[in-house]
């Protein structure tokens, strides 16, 4: 049955009436919903506030570096450290490396642009971070529901936004015992609507209802096209001997060649566990790289392995990969549309020339909560936020973005070019950059060929250092329902045979880190894609990188996903 057969059968859904919708308990989400509560109870006024997360619990599809600026925690919760807020290890030392195969050159610390320097920051699991932000929340008063994706977006019946078209008026949660014929089972509960006179929408990178609306209202007309990375972390427990408290470790260079943006991060934490992770630019060239692949033959490197060395060893404790958006300034779409607003990475507020984004998170979570806050006390709903985005200019964020602008188009013209205009850009002339480049073509539209390019061999793995994916999957703790459709649409099922494994080699079994995608033989001896979509880490990339944009991700039934711990 189809969506619209199923609510004609089971409807009308159940509906709950909110002023301000929330879409996503991540930091942006939380900050948003934390800042309405606060400015209702300065004024003694009474504002409903529900936070809808698809994960089983706030924090559980949280996945980050991290090292974690406190400036917009602080401005949120002047008190956090009183609050037993989960910031307990700060940078004691910034190194950054550029890695040949076999050796390391270290920049002098003098050397560093500012975006390079830590000091004042703190190692965090932003997953815990999420978690403790949510305990705040709760404290006052917002309600937060866990295992409910919203899966659809609900619009007004008028034509009161731009051009005609309707507004915001809600989201609609997914329906949840389907199976995987699309039939209901006898399970079956339908998704219930929430309406609301905002509806903020914290998704992160790629947000599945984000996309939709930045079509729908044309958010990005005018912009820069939008640009991302994968990033791909674990965490492991070394030996006392090699682990050092604060230190945040960062390099370029190998194994990626000159031509493709990435790097890799190493922070050590607290309990002699470090977060060791790999950054990737969905833009780049070659079918054959493998993110995953490049990130454990990372690990080999003798600068690198050294840590997973010693006499007591090393275990690794957690696996998970992310999309990151990392267009900056040039590629935001407009953050406000007739009922609503983008924040967070939703948006695409992250500095990637500085590696952060939960700071931006919560500074755009609050400046949209107080431009709603504002509108609610004028009764209006369903209208432009437009004081949201107008702060934003006017914010130290705005400011730190401005200054960054540059950083991910100057990588299109090689590392070492890149490396010496972000030098002369941060370091000489302090962001105050009398020039601005511009962004192309979207990151599947890099993708070359298979025959333009050359194969990439890579090492097999030793389950010591270096694992396979499937290992990798089994303990980021990701489980799925069995029995539901396959949340990896295709919009043609011709299409990965046809054009993607003839003309590209098949890249979605490669770009993918959880093995979700794989080319079999089917019963004719021909080539079909099998999507194994249980193994999903819900990183967004086939949604980025597929060269046909066939591939379109949707929200699976509630809960299912990662369960991150302390990543």
């Amino acid at each position: 049955m189809t969506h619209d057969e199923i609510l004609a059968q089971y409807g009308p859904r159940e509906a709950m009436e909110y002023d301000v919708v929330v879409v996503g308990a991540g930091p942006a989400g939380l900050s948003t919903a934390i800042r309405l509560k606060q400015l209702a109870a300065q004024e003694g006024k009474e504002v409903s506030v529900v936070v809808l997360e698809k994960g089983s619990e706030p924090g559980a599809h949280i996945l980050s570096g991290a090292i974690m600026d406190p400036r917009a925690l602080t401005e949120l919760l002047p008190d956090w450290r009183e609050k037993g807020a989960p910031l307990n290890q700060p940078v004691t030392e910034d190194i950054f490396l550029f890695l040949s195969e076999r050796g390391a050159s270290r920049t002098p610390n003098f050397l560093l642009p500012s975006n390079f320097q830590n000091h004042g920051n703190y190692i965090v699991s932003l997953a815990n971070v999420t978690r403790w932000l949510a305990q705040q929340a709760e404290g006052l008063g917002v309600e937060i529901f866990p295992g409910f994706p919203a899966a659809e977006v609900l619009y007004t019946q008028d034509g009161s936004g731009p051009g005609g078209l309707p507004a915001v008026r809600g989201v609609a949660t997914a329906n949840m015992g389907v199976g995987k014929d699309g039939q209901p089972t006898e399970n079956f509960q339908l998704g219930m609507e929430l309406h609301a006179k905002y509806t903020i929408f914290a998704e992160g990178s790629r947000g599945h209802l984000g996309k939709q609306l930045i079509r729908k209202f044309k958010l990005d007309a005018g912009r820069d096209p939008q640009s991302y990375s994968i990033g791909i972390k674990e965490v492991w427990e070394i030996d006392p001997a090699r682990h050092q408290a604060g230190l945040a470790l960062h390099s370029a260079g190998w194994p990626l060649n000159s031509t493709t943006y990435g790097g890799s991060w190493m922070y050590h934490m607290e309990g002699n566990q470090v977060s060791i992770g790999f950054v990737v630019g969905l833009d780049y060239a070659n079918p054959y790289l493998s993110p995953f692949e490049e990130f454990q033959r990372f690990k080999t490197h003798p600068n690198i392995r050294w840590y997973f060395e010693g006499a007591k060893g090393a275990k690794r404790l957690g696996y998970g990969a992310r999309a990151l958006t990392v267009g900056g300034l040039l590629s935001l779409p407009k953050t406000v549309f007739p009922g609503g607003a983008l924040v967070g990475d939703d948006a695409g507020y992250l500095n990637a020339s500085r590696i952060k984004g939960s700071h931006a998170a919560i500074k755009t979570g609050m400046l949209a909560a107080e431009a709603a806050f504002e509108a609610l006390q004028a009764d209006r709903r369903h209208d432009e936020l437009t004081t949201y985005p107008a702060a934003f200019e006017k914010s130290w964020l705005h400011a730190e973005l401005h200054r960054a602008r540059n950083f991910k188009q100057w990588f299109k013209k090689g590392l070492y070019t890149a490396t010496v205009m972000t030098g002369i850009e941060q370091f000489v002339l302090r962001g105050k950059v009398p020039w601005t480049l511009h962004r192309e073509k979207a990151d599947h539209l890099y993708l070359k060929p298979a025959a333009q390019c050359k194969p990439i061999v890579y090492p097999k793995p030793d389950g010591k250092l270096t694992f396979d994916k499937l290992s990798s999957v089994f303990i980021s703790n990701t489980n799925h329902a069995e029995d539901q459709p396959a949340h990896l649409t295709l919009r043609d099922p011709s299409v990965p045979v046809n054009t993607n494994l003839r003309v590209y080699a098949g890249p979605e079994s490669r770009y993918c880190p959880a093995g979700v995608y794989e080319y079999v033989r089917d019963d004719s001896g021909g080539d079909r894609l099998q999507i194994n979509a249980q193994n999903c880490v819900h990183c967004k990339t086939c949604d980025i990188k597929d060269p046909t944009q066939n591939i379109v991700w949707v929200v699976p039934e509630g809960g299912g996903g990662p369960n991150y711990t302390n990543m």
